[in-house]
């Protein structure tokens, strides 16, 4: 599992790892029910304290991305077991919402703003079509 820290961004470590987890599984580079390097293997790959990669481990669990069996190992989570967190989506609809006013600002039209979501949607392997 490639996994990249960048040091420098604004971004809390371990935010870094949830999110480049969420995208190795959105594009199909892990599959459900693939095992996960333990915290301690996953802390020495990338050079971390195990207590970041725990709690990376512990807000994919929380938000359904991953499980783990005591004894087991983490494994990613069936996509039918995840649940959908309304206050989860109720903040990604708040964030595109900031997005499109500084896409306003920024001369950035509809049109060009969709195209760029298309585009993303597609780097992960294809538009999902869910309510």
């Amino acid at each position: 599992m490639l996994i990249t820290i960048n040091p420098k961004s604004q971004k809390p470590l371990y935010e870094q790892i949830v999110q480049q987890i969420k995208e190795l599984v959105a594009k199909g580079i892990l599959e459900e029910e693939e095992q996960l390097p333990s915290v301690r293997d996953l802390a020495a790959q990338i050079v971390m304290n195990p207590n970041t990669v725990s709690k990376a481990y512990k807000e994919l669990e929380r938000q359904g991305v991953i499980v783990t069996i005591r004894g087991k190992g983490t494994f990613v989570a069936e996509q039918s077991l995840r649940e959908v967190d309304p206050k989860e989506r109720q903040k990604i609809q708040e964030q595109l919402r900031q997005l499109v006013i500084e896409a306003n600002y920024a001369n950035v039209g509809k049109t060009e703003m969709i195209k760029w979501i298309e585009k993303e949607f597609e780097a992960l392997g294809g538009s999902r079509d869910a309510d």
